[in-house]
């Protein structure tokens, strides 16, 4: 076999020693566990802001945007619906179509904030991960890459667009 070919001692542990793996893989984990829980709940704060903050701004011009779209659907429901039924009345039509249009707005917007966000928080990331804090300790750079990066999501979040 592959052992008896090349020796029993040969292997990941001999080749790099007994104590390196996943062990060592997770030392800092013991190290810096209460840091990474801190930075990780901080991140998703100011992620969680940055969501919400695009995703109100971006409502709006949504719904606009999809005003005619939304009208001549629910226009349409309505008039296959009423078949049935006697005439349906303008404010039972504008109705519908208001809570349509916010609905289709609303779950736009949130897909679109949370793509845009979470594009650009990994951009950031791995800018500042890789190029500008690598000379860095792994806790220090976990700790300038995400705050930093969830603080410039955040800041540009509340900005008018």
């Amino acid at each position: 076999g592959i052992n008896a070919e090349y020796g029993a001692s040969s292997g990941i542990n001999a080749e790099y020693g007994a104590s390196s793996g996943i062990n060592a893989e997770y030392g800092e984990l013991d190290t810096y566990g209460i840091m990474f829980a801190i930075v990780t709940l901080i991140s998703t704060f100011l992620m969680s802001l940055a969501y919400k903050n695009v995703k109100y701004s971006l409502k709006h011009k949504i719904a606009q945007k999809r005003h005619a779209g939304v009208t001549a659907e629910v226009m349409q429901q309505v008039a296959d619906a009423s078949n049935d039924m006697k005439k349906t009345v303008k404010k039972e039509k504008d109705d519908r179509v208001l809570f349509k249009k916010t609905e289709v707005a609303d779950l736009e917007a949130t897909h679109f904030s949370i793509f845009y966000n979470n594009a650009l928080f990994l951009f950031l990331t791995i800018i500042l991960s890789f190029y500008v804090l690598k000379n860095f300790s792994a806790g220090a750079n976990y700790l300038g890459s995400s705050v930093t990066s969830a603080c410039i999501v955040a800041f540009l979040s509340t900005g008018s667009n």
